[in-house]
């Protein structure tokens, strides 16, 4: 093997090596609490996402997860409007 090709696949390596451990390490994420109340109960879930969107959905399925039951009650609560959003940074 040549020294370029070595050079080659070591930068390689060393760029997944780190892309692993920055996603594994959670940073650049969003992470967040959110409760919601649903049919006179209330439940709070967090989550971390590296978009506030998505840790926002993820969040409230947590919650609903808690105080909703069967499919359909499931999909209307993550359809209600959180009673609070918290960023947990």
């Amino acid at each position: 093997m040549s020294r370029k090709i070595k050079l080659a696949v070591a930068g390689a390596f060393l760029a997944f090596v780190g892309i692993l451990v920055y996603s594994s390490l959670g940073l650049g994420q969003v992470k967040l609490e959110v409760c919601i109340e649903f049919k006179g109960r209330t439940g709070c879930g967090t989550a971390a996402a590296p978009t506030e969107g998505e840790a926002l959905r993820t969040a409230a399925d947590n919650a609903c997860a808690l105080i909703a039951s069967g499919m359909t009650d499931s999909i209307a609560c993550s359809r209600t409007e959180p009673k609070s959003v918290r960023r947990l940074d």
